[in-house]
Parts: structure tokens; C-alpha cells; sequence
């Protein structure tokens, strides 16, 4: 019998098949995509430490520094005869193996019990955070753990940060013992089922469907789809169409965008059908021409990336609330040459307000600023407005000045080849080809702007490597605004690009 994580039996419950391959084979994980979710449980799971252990008396057991029996070992004798909080805790029992974050002692009744509290980076409580501690439950009780309680701990978004490096307030518990114990008896289920799993000689013949997404992303969807029968149109190509039509649509029979009645359709994705069927773009120039019109004089094309930190740096700030770091503006005057500024900072201070005073500094006074969903960076300058009341004003007036381009696109224009998206990335290709994000180095999309941005705060990134970055991300930035530009010109009939 294997001794099987908490995580590898969460990972039975989303789908079986993803536990045979977690255990027989790991290569063929793909974490691409995951990194920025590792690093904010890590940075949550090291300040946990900090808020449960105010006079420094607890202990963290370092699997990987002491090996798994040492760390077995010594949270038993902890955990039977130290009033101290124990971080990490190491709990076994026969099939079943779990690490728990935080372990607080309570000596209140004579006796020494103990409150186990799972700290997670998320905002609130999910389903899945249930199944995760009742498992964690199940085992320290069948350990011999004498638990006095159960708890999730998850980041409070409405805790502000004051720079003074304590983060008391960060978290906010959640007591769930009733419930986790409530489940032993569905713990027991899925550790027998699966070790039968496990044992299993070949992977579960199990095809890919809504576990490959619910509650993660499986790591080895590509693996588990590879094999499968592919369509040029799956019913993921149309737009907005949420899963739980997309399982009524599929157990219908239904696998291709072009074979879906009309009747079950949206106009919108009516007009994706008709396209798919036709193999062609649908473009009303006339009405994309007509819907720009109006917004004359120098046109202004503006893009920011932003970082969102689970646990804030910076003064005043919150956890997961955009901080800008950098735009991209280009500039193209009524008959004149186009021009282009930007603003980017690698400073390590918070980037908020001189990022405020660049973007009024660039953006003059007159003109419609054009921007590719228009609810993100207005948002981004509602909060700047609120957070530094002198520069409101000029915020409020560039906000006023906004002009979304992504209303034309979705209204106007629709290709095959966008699968049923009108992000930036999905439409540029159809109408510039020439213009391609996978031509950049390094950073191609926005959770690579944040890791590099994070990269190049580091205090061990080298001052060439942070070179590297700049020029990474600077590239980046202007090719979305650039896009804006051509899609734009594209739209008013202008140009031909």
C-alpha cells in the first residue's frame, strides 16, 4: 500500500486518472500557467508563520532539510509535549500522509490540545478547501492527534497594508470542524479507492470533460486529450458558452460549433456557426466605420500591465489589488507622424503614484484615448484617483476621454480563427498576421509581465538579467498598444495593414 498525500488524494477526487499519472507519470505534468499561483501560496504560507507565532517559539519542520521520518518523528514528540505553535507538521497514518500548516496548542483545560488551521491564498472558502481539511482532519485524529479544532485560513482582500512589515489582519479563519468531521466517513471512502486506483497497472481509461478544468487545471490535459478525436470547431469555440451548456450541448451528441442548432444559440454565437461553417471572416466595415466616427482628433492607443501581490508590500495597499507598473501609450495626430511613450518601474518602491503622474504627464488634455476593454484600466485610474486625491482630477478627465475598441470588434468582426474570443491576442492575428506576440522573448502574455516584474524586484536578479527584463517587458507593452493601433486603422477603414 503507497502512503498517499492529502494533495495526491484531492487529486483522486478531481479525477482518477489525474492520481495514476500524478503517481506513474510525473514527466508528463505541465505546470506552465501555475507559477504565479506557487509563488502566492508560498509568500501566504511564510507570513501565516509570522501572524500564528507572535513570540517566536514555534517550529517549522523542513521536510525537505531533515528527510520524512525525521520530520514524522519530530512532530509526534512536539505535538505530544511542546505548548509552541508547530508549522508544517508532518502526520502519517497506514495509506495516508498529510502536512499540516499551522498546528496552535491550547493548554486551557489541563490537557494539550491542538487547533490545525489550513492556510490558503485564496479570498474566501471553497468546496474543495472542505474536502481538503476533512482529509487533513481524518488523518491527525487517526494519528492520535487530539484536536480541539479545524480551521481554513484565507486572505482578507480588505486588509491594508502599513508598511510596517507586520501582517496581522492578513488572514481571516474560518472554524469547519463539524463539517470535517462530519466527512470521515467519505475520507475513508476515497483513501480505499484511491489505493485501488493506484495499484492499478495502466492509466484509467477515463476521457477529458469538466474535471479537466474543476476546481484546477489539470496538469496533464494535454496528455489525456492528445489521443482523443479533434475537431477544427469544439463547442469551446463559441462564445461565453459556460460549461454546464456545454456538458447539456455535448451529452446531446453535439461535439462541433457548425452541427449545434440555431435555436440553441445566441446571435453571437449564431454568427460564430455561420462563420465556421463559411471558413471566412464577417466583417461590417460600414458599421465599425460608423461607430469610430465620432471620435476625431489626435488619437491616443493605451495599455497598462499591472501586478497583483496575495500578500502587499506597499504601503496602503491590499492583497490582489492591481498596482500599475507600466503603460504603453502610442500617439497617432490627424495627418502626422506617429509617435510612441512609456513608462516602466523596476525601482522596487511602489510604482502607484509615479505611474499617475507619467500617464497625465503623456496623455495631453484633448483626443479620445483608445483602450482594448475599457472596464480594466478605467478601474485602474478610479483607484489611482481615490488613492492620491491631488492627481484626481486629471485621472477623472482621461477617464472621461476613453474610447473601448473592443465593442467594434465583438459588433463588427468575427473570424473562424478566434475560436470564439475577441481578446487582442485572438482578433490581431486575423487582421495583422505580421504583428505576432510569439515573436517576443520572454514575456508574451500578462501573467509573464507579472512573473517578470516579480523577477526583477528580486534582491538575488542580477543587474543584467533585470536589463533583460526591462527590454522584455517594454517590448510587450508597446506591442499591445501598436495592435490597438492597426485593429483601429483597420476598423475606420483608414489603412491597409
Amino acid at each position: 500500500m503507497r502512503q498517499l498525500s492529502k494533495s495526491k488524494i484531492i487529486a483522486f477526487r478531481q479525477c482518477p486518472k489525474r492520481l495514476w499519472l500524478e503517481l506513474h507519470m510525473p514527466e508528463l505534468r505541465d505546470d506552465s500557467g501555475s507559477e504565479m499561483a506557487f509563488r502566492i501560496g508560498n509568500q501566504v504560507g511564510a507570513v501565516a508563520r509570522q501572524i500564528f507565532d507572535h513570540e517566536e517559539n514555534g517550529r517549522l519542520i523542513d521536510v525537505d532539510e531533515i528527510g520524512w521520518d525525521a520530520a514524522f518523528s519530530e512532530t509526534t514528540t512536539w505535538l505530544a509535549t511542546t505548548a509552541a505553535p508547530l508549522f508544517e507538521a508532518a502526520l502519517r497514518i497506514n495509506g495516508a500522509l498529510a502536512l499540516a500548516d499551522v498546528m496552535l496548542p491550547e493548554t486551557a483545560h489541563g490537557s494539550l490540545r491542538w487547533h490545525m488551521i489550513e492556510v490558503k491564498s485564496s479570498t474566501t472558502v471553497k468546496d474543495y478547501h472542505r474536502e481538503d481539511l476533512a482529509v487533513q482532519t481524518y488523518i491527525a485524529q487517526h494519528a492520535g492527534v487530539d484536536l480541539a479544532s479545524a480551521s481554513v485560513a484565507h486572505v482578507d482582500n480588505s486588509f491594508v497594508y502599513q508598511g510596517d512589515g507586520r501582517y496581522t489582519g492578513l488572514l481571516k479563519q474560518v472554524d469547519l470542524t463539524e463539517g470535517a468531521r462530519a466527512m470521515a466517513g467519505d475520507v475513508e471512502s476515497w483513501i480505499d479507492h484511491a489505493q485501488q486506483v493506484a495499484a492499478l497497472p495502466g492509466e484509467p481509461d477515463i476521457e477529458t470533460g469538466p474535471q479537466c478544468s474543476k476546481p484546477f487545471d489539470c496538469p496533464f490535459l494535454h496528455h489525456c486529450s492528445a489521443n482523443q478525436p479533434r475537431t477544427a470547431f469544439p463547442l469551446t469555440s463559441f462564445h461565453r458558452l459556460g460549461a454546464a451548456k456545454r456538458e447539456e450541448l455535448a451529452d446531446q451528441g453535439y461535439t462541433d460549433v457548425r452541427d449545434v442548432p440555431d435555436e440553441k444559440l445566441s446571435a453571437v454565437n449564431q454568427r460564430i456557426k455561420r462563420q465556421s461553417i463559411a471558413g471566412d471572416a464577417w466583417f461590417d466595415a460600414a458599421g465599425a466605420a460608423a461607430s469610430l466616427a465620432p471620435h476625431t482628433g489626435t488619437a491616443w492607443f493605451l495599455d497598462f500591465e499591472t501586478i497583483s501581490l496575495g500578500v502587499p508590500v506597499w504601503k496602503g495597499t491590499s492583497p490582489y489589488r492591481p498596482i500599475p507598473f507600466q503603460f504603453s501609450l502610442h500617439i497617432v495626430p490627424p495627418g502626422g507622424e506617429m509617435t510612441h511613450r512609456e513608462f516602466l518601474d523596476l525601482s522596487g518602491d511602489d510604482p502607484a503614484e509615479a505611474f499617475a503622474r507619467s500617464l497625465i504627464d503623456s496623455c495631453g488634455t484633448e483626443g479620445p484615448v483608445f483602450v482594448y476593454n475599457a472596464a480594466f484600466e478605467n478601474r485602474i485610474m478610479r483607484e489611482l484617483a481615490a488613492r492620491f486625491p491631488t492627481h484626481a482630477d486629471d485621472l477623472r478627465a482621461i477617464i472621461h476621454r476613453v474610447v473601448d475598441l473592443l465593442p467594434v470588434a465583438r459588433n463588427h468582426y468575427y473570424h473562424p480563427a478566434q475560436h470564439g474570443s475577441w481578446s487582442i491576442k485572438a482578433l490581431l492575428p486575423t487582421i495583422c498576421p505580421d504583428l505576432a506576440y510569439g515573436a517576443l522573448q520572454g514575456v508574451q502574455h500578462g501573467e509573464a509581465a507579472q512573473q517578470a516584474f516579480i523577477e526583477a524586484l528580486a534582491p538575488q536578479t542580477t543587474a543584467g538579467r533585470k536589463a533583460e527584463i526591462k527590454q522584455q517587458l517594454l517590448a510587450y507593452c508597446k506591442l499591445d498598444t501598436l495592435a490597438m493601433v492597426k485593429l483601429w486603422q483597420f476598423f475606420r477603414g483608414t489603412t491597409t495593414v
